[in-house]
């Protein structure tokens, strides 16, 4: 199924009524990934327009947590999915978006990537255990 991101539903408030035009192809869109928190990782790979390559991460387990205070990073088991500031249904359905805050091994951390887009899921340290 494809999801139309066209700029065709204005309304039309005056003047002379143009011909509307078909759909193109390149204002088709996809669906959100909907990064979730599970046991094992899943990476899909798709065509995007012209040509390019996008890797979307379907299920994770692990994030790359960057730590100031040692300015080294580490990659470390996520526990739980504490809070999402865009959305709060988000975090209840265990979906990782960029901004979410999750709970690791090693204290809270904040996701900085989009893994959605990405591929790969990263964060920063908020706090230490």
């Amino acid at each position: 199924m494809s999801y139309y991101q066209g700029n065709d539903f204005k309304k039309i408030t005056g003047g002379k009524k143009g011909r509307r035009r078909d759909k193109r192809k390149y204002e088709l869109g996809s669906p959100p990934t909907n990064t979730v928190l599970s046991s094992e990782e899943q990476r899909s790979i798709d065509r995007v327009f012209g040509g390019n390559i996008k890797v979307r991460l379907k299920k994770v387990s692990y994030i790359n947590v960057y730590i100031p205070g040692e300015k080294k990073t580490r990659k470390v088991k996520i526990i739980d999915v504490e809070s999402t500031p865009s959305n709060p249904q988000l975090a209840r359905s265990k979906i990782i978006v960029k901004g979410t805050i999750v709970k690791t091994e090693i204290g809270l951390v904040k996701v900085t990537s989009r893994p959605g887009q990405d591929g790969v899921l990263n964060g920063v340290l908020l706090e230490r255990k």
